[in-house]
């Protein structure tokens, strides 16, 4: 049962730590917002939320904000890597990881075509 869900999910179905996570980035201006679910593919996350921006600076902008919407709900991050260069940002919150990328690291490391098989939802 649980893999027919995984393979259905809707934007609607998503936790709402991940919606409040994609939300935060829409409203930074991140481009091409991807979630994979990968709860039936990994078994270190549930989730992931893909996006880049247009600049390092941008790049910092969503992450920061991101974190700043999560923290208003309670949810804080477990880790937090990339910030200083802001090529790749990393932002684990257990159930689900948020990468931010720029538009070059996103297409160099093609976290999308690695995790192919994983049902996405564009965001």
């Amino acid at each position: 049962m649980d893999i027919k869900k995984a393979k259905t999910i809707t934007k609607r179905g998503l936790p709402s730590d991940v919606k409040a996570a994609v939300k935060a980035g829409q409203a930074k201006k991140g481009e091409e917002i991807l979630v994979l679910d990968l709860r039936d593919a990994a078994a270190f996350t549930d989730f992931f939320v893909i996006m880049h921006g247009n600049s390092s600076r941008q790049n910092a902008a969503i992450s920061e904000t991101i974190e700043q919407e999560l923290k208003a709900g309670g949810v804080r991050p477990l880790g937090v890597e990339g910030t200083q260069h802001g090529e790749w940002i990393l932002m684990d919150y257990g159930n689900f990881v948020v990468h931010i990328f720029s538009k070059q690291a996103r297409d160099y490391y093609l976290l999308e075509k690695l995790w192919g098989d994983a049902p996405k939802i564009s965001c």
